[in-house]
């Protein structure tokens, strides 16, 4: 999977529904339907090997649920093609074996370019000292007691030398943890990733038809329980243990990613569609773009708007470059994200890496989906993190710039690899 990001300011309150302990009949019906459902996996001559054939088909995107935010509304209905997508995140292990074959050097390893950064922040800022325009990425720090949510420079550093490696900054590695997604990747370095693989990253409409699973309209990847007969489902934070942000020793130090596959697959066999790390997809992000298309009866294969609009971010030019980012994070929480839905979408700054960032892969049954241009008009293309605004940028701004979160890459979008035809038509 590609990147992660995380919502920054709490603009909204968040509501937790808590299920009740008894059989819920709509979790069971749901649980019933996954096992029934037959997954299909690659094996290198029927299918790409590391990938999960997602059938396609029509479905509700989007959600009107109580826990839904105003930019996943309302449901609409949209049909997408079948594809192959990556069946976990794409993790240390596989961009280590990238950055080998092709000496990439990645987004965070540069330095920043001014250009980029401009178009993330007020007209007339001015352009920072060279001095300050040092590689590395943004970090969540998190804090040592707990803190009024509606400041992440409080709990978000940009760290000069941070990046995939070293996804805390200087003294931090990755040792030990070739399992765990690829984290503090941009949206190029997702696209450079996918180019090499001969994949591309999804949609965000096939983002949403596979983390959903084949479970219409419910609230988790797995059903509408939390916990279903207890069990963890997901890699998130969880604040009856600590309260975010704390991270203090005496609340157990920081936490982060956890290995890929750790927690159980949804319908069609994808880790970690939800939670772990935010993951980017093609799209250009419109706070508004579920509006747009709710007014059609059914949209085929959508590949997002134009152009990046999102009047709500403080701080941002409404037209600042945006790309979707999905999934949600191990930050997100009931008090402060709670992302980690498959409806829950965001907008991050495309050239911002972070340390709850990653990217996931797909690939097309027969060759559709070309990569998008640069104007988004095309196809699909890679998406960026999903945070609230670009950090990096806000933090020249402020003079304080935040320390570089963790991007993690995993796919839950294919990236195609040589075309390969559908299981329904292989022999």
């Amino acid at each position: 999977m590609i990147f992660e990001g995380m919502f920054m300011p709490a603009r909204v309150p968040f509501l937790f529904l808590v299920l009740a302990l008894i059989g819920d009949p709509t979790s069971a019906i749901a649980a019933d339907a996954q096992a029934k459902r037959t997954v299909v996996e690659g094996d290198g001559s029927r299918g790409p090997q590391g990938m999960v054939w997602v059938p396609g088909g029509e479905f509700a995107m989007g959600s009107d649920h109580k826990l839904a935010q105003a930019n996943e509304r309302p449901p609409h209905r949209v049909k997408v093609d079948g594809l192959w997508m990556d069946r976990h995140h794409v993790t240390n292990a596989d961009f280590q074996r990238f950055i080998k074959a092709t000496k990439y050097v990645t987004t965070a390893e540069r330095k920043p370019d001014w250009e980029t950064l401009r178009v993330q922040l007020p007209p007339r800022t001015p352009r920072p000292p060279d001095s300050a325009l040092v590689p590395g990425a943004m970090v969540f720090v998190g804090t040592e007691r707990p803190v009024p949510l509606n400041d992440y420079s409080q709990w978000w550093r940009y760290v000069p030398g941070a990046n995939w490696r070293r996804p805390r900054g200087p003294g931090s590695d990755i040792k030990g943890k070739d399992d765990h997604p690829v984290v503090q990747v941009s949206y190029e370095d997702a696209q450079a990733y996918a180019r090499w693989a001969g994949k591309r990253l999804p949609t965000e409409a096939e983002w949403e038809f596979a983390a959903r699973g084949g479970l219409e309209q419910a609230t988790y990847a797995w059903g509408d329980d939390f916990e279903p007969s207890g069990k963890k489902m997901l890699n998130f934070w969880n604040t009856e243990r600590r309260p975010f942000p704390v991270v203090s020793p005496k609340a157990g130090g920081a936490i982060g990613t956890s290995p890929v596959e750790t927690f159980p697959a949804n319908g069609y066999g994808l880790y970690d569609m939800t939670g772990n790390a935010w993951q980017w997809v093609a799209d250009w992000y419109r706070s508004d773009y579920f509006k747009m298309l709710s007014y059609s009866k059914l949209v085929v294969n959508p590949v997002g708007p134009g152009e990046s609009y999102d009047p709500e971010d403080r701080g941002v030019p409404a037209g600042a470059p945006k790309r979707v980012t999905r999934g949600g994070s191990f930050l997100c929480n009931v008090d402060y994200c709670l992302s980690y839905r498959p409806s829950a979408r965001r907008g991050t700054d495309p050239y911002n890496p972070m340390s709850h960032l990653r990217l996931q892969a797909g690939d097309d049954a027969a060759g559709v989906g070309a990569e998008q241009d640069e104007a988004g008009a095309i196809g699909p293309r890679i998406a960026p993190s999903a945070l609230d605004q670009g950090p990096i940028s806000r933090a020249l701004e402020l003079g304080n710039p935040p320390v570089s979160p963790t991007i993690l890459l995993g796919s839950n979008m294919p990236l195609s690899v040589g075309n390969p035809p559908s299981p329904e038509t292989q022999t």
